[in-house]
């Protein structure tokens, strides 16, 4: 990179370089070498080895101190890939020095703890990108487009699965993982509000529901396998102004697969899985049509926000729906253990299966229902949060 590229690039600094933070890294340098970002500094308790570092990303300053990291390295982005409950702290500090932020979902929390991040990042006058990297994807816009033209006739509802696996030792990577509260403060590290995260927000997403405003309430079942507090499979019900919308997901699938989610119209459905900005058309009087769309990065689209003033791809606001749900589940009762007999040991993977959750995950897609509506034995009635 020449000295004037680096000099225009956009300084970065990095909370939370390791686990999950090393995607953040790898991107870093990806952008760096285009020139559109440079790596300014990393905040980690331990600071990174020269072999922690990816190639290409110089020697950036280190420290465990984010505001003071701030204000030595002139950074204008912050990325916070750090524990849940640190998050509304550590984008507050980078928001008072004005300093713009690519915050990790879920924002917060609690809904109280985003409404404090939102309504500190708006005071402060910084842009705020919230990472649902799901809703970077063309392909949102393009199934709104189908919907919005009638492609699929009017819109009944909107179902997401995801049915993936998580083995013990994901629970153990960190004292907050899979965990509703740690020392008295939220963490609500569950299956719907972290890990298929994306599920939920894509959903809200594709039906026009993403502000807190556009939900009307919101039934919970909160179940697990594991031996954790927080619940791995679960399933939501939110009602919206534009239509119900469930999420039915597992990290105790039998057979791990795409997640994916669904319109259904009068007509026709559109699935769309999230993950592979892959869709699939299906309506009255056509063949189906499969649809491959592209991705803009968020990290990119923020540093576009900042240089060439392009729109912000999902901004706080637009992530309230989503924290409506993370409340519900926050404030609902504790996750029911599921018996014994509803799952197995799988030795070689080092995890829990549930008996036939994939296809419960599938068919709630599909019909919009709740595991205790398809009947699930292991399913209690349904609690309602509004």
């Amino acid at each position: 990179m020449t000295t004037s590229a680096r000099s225009a690039a956009v300084p970065v600094v990095l909370a939370g370089a390791r686990g999950h933070g090393r995607r953040h890294l790898d991107n870093i340098r990806r952008l760096a070498a285009r020139g559109a970002v440079r790596l300014a500094g990393i905040c980690e308790p331990t600071p990174l080895t020269a072999d922690e570092l990816p190639d290409g990303l110089g020697e950036p300053a280190q420290s465990t101190d984010l505001g003071a990291l701030l204000d030595t390295t002139g950074a204008r982005i912050a990325v916070v890939c750090t524990p849940i409950p640190t998050h509304t702290g550590l984008a507050l500090t980078a928001a008072e020095r004005g300093v713009h932020l690519l915050l990790e979902k879920p924002p917060a929390p609690s809904y109280a703890e985003y409404r404090r991040m939102a309504d500190g990042v708006a005071r402060a006058g910084v842009a705020c990108q919230i990472g649902f990297q799901s809703l970077g994807s063309h392909a949102v816009p393009a199934v709104r487009r189908l919907v919005a033209e009638g492609a699929i006739g009017p819109v009944l509802g909107v179902g997401a699965a995801g049915a993936w696996a998580r083995d013990e030792a994901y629970y153990r990577r960190a004292p907050w993982t899979g965990r509703r509260r740690l020392n008295g403060v939220d963490v609500v590290d569950g299956v719907l509000t972290n890990p298929l995260a994306h599920a939920v927000a894509t959903a809200l997403a594709l039906i026009g529901a993403t502000r807190a405003e556009d939900v009307t309430g919101i039934e919970t079942e909160l179940l697990r396998a594991n031996d954790i507090e927080s619940d791995d499979t679960s399933c939501v019900r939110v009602g919206t102004r534009h239509g119900p919308v469930t999420v039915a997901a597992t990290l105790c699938a039998e057979n791990p697969g795409e997640p994916y989610v669904v319109v259904h119209g009068g007509s026709g459905r559109i699935t769309f899985w999230y993950k592979q900005d892959r869709v699939l058309l299906q309506r009255a009087g056509h063949g189906p049509e499969e649809l491959r769309y592209g991705r803009t990065d968020l990290l990119e689209n923020l540093a576009g926000h900042l240089t060439d003033g392009v729109p912000l791809l999902v901004a706080p606001d637009d992530t309230g729906a989503f924290m409506k749900v993370v409340e519900a589940v926050r404030t609902a009762p504790d996750p029911v253990p599921l018996p014994r007999s509803a799952w197995r040991l799988l030795p070689a993977e080092r995890r829990r299966a549930v008996l036939g959750v994939d296809g419960l995950v599938a068919a709630s897609a599909d019909t919009l229902a709740l595991y205790s509506e398809l009947g699930a034995p292991w399913a209690r009635a349904k609690e309602v949060s509004r």
